[in-house]
């Protein structure tokens, strides 16, 4: 469709924020095909049918998690530095599937790695986005003891997103009271104050990333990414997973 004929948006940009754990499917390691192919055909469905600019930042714990190579006696900027090339091959993998679906993509890295990436320069970004490329962000902020969570929600302020869509996997479908995979009485909430999430501890992005958002006014939605059609939803105006703002 062309920009006249696709619907208004909840919001007009959104940057989507993937695990890279999700990206591992079932086997907890590694690049599932299936599982990439999903995750990018609900991107081109929602920008087939909304008049909305879609940014991407991946996570890469399907790859290599710093703060576990950390735990096991590494250097921690080291240990991250090697998470944040891991979250280059899962751009790289979701942009050629992207593409392969008649996607025009692009992926800027916050490292530099000229050969397969452009540097992240924010006006840049923004531009591919006004022409319709969907941007997506490697190597989360560029420094180490940042999480990629806080990479989306700095990336989403910069380029002047109207939201963050924080996608999970593994069932969970927004932040609970408590654990559900150990408490069988928790609940699901539908709303939270950014203060809530850092003084009660619930799970949802890391403190830095809920501070950047509630600083800069960003809602964050939180939402199980396996099941079909929840971007579509979250876009359409529907209470999906759990808002926090």
């Amino acid at each position: 469709m062309s920009g006249s004929d696709r619907s208004p948006a909840r919001w007009n940009r959104v940057v989507l924020k993937v695990s890279g754990e999700a990206f591992a499917g079932e086997a907890g390691y590694g690049i599932d095909g299936e599982i990439v192919g999903q995750v990018a055909e609900e991107i081109v469905s929602v920008r087939d049918e909304f008049a909305v600019d879609i940014a991407v930042v991946v996570g890469g714990g399907n790859i290599w998690r710093g703060m576990s190579g950390a735990g096991a006696g590494m250097d921690r900027a080291q240990a991250d530095y090697m998470g944040m090339l891991a979250t280059s091959i899962n751009a790289l993998a979701l942009q050629d599937t992207l593409e392969q679906m008649g996607q025009p993509t692009r992926v800027q890295s916050a490292i530099h790695m000229a050969q397969i990436a452009e540097p992240y320069i924010r006006r840049r970004a923004i531009r591919h986005l006004q022409k319709g490329r969907v941007v997506i962000f490697a190597g989360g902020t560029g420094n180490p003891f940042f999480t990629t969570d806080t990479a989306a929600a700095l990336r989403a302020v910069e380029i002047e997103a109207g939201a963050v869509l924080k996608g999970t996997h593994s069932g969970t479908d927004g932040i609970y009271t408590a654990d559900p995979n150990v408490d069988p009485q928790a609940t699901r909430l539908e709303e939270v104050t950014y203060l809530d999430v850092i003084q009660k501890g619930l799970r949802a992005m890391d403190a830095t990333a809920i501070t950047l958002c509630m600083d800069n006014d960003l809602p964050i939605v939180m939402f199980d990414l396996m099941a079909s059609g929840n971007v579509r939803s979250i876009l359409a105006g529907e209470s999906v997973g759990t808002l926090v703002s």
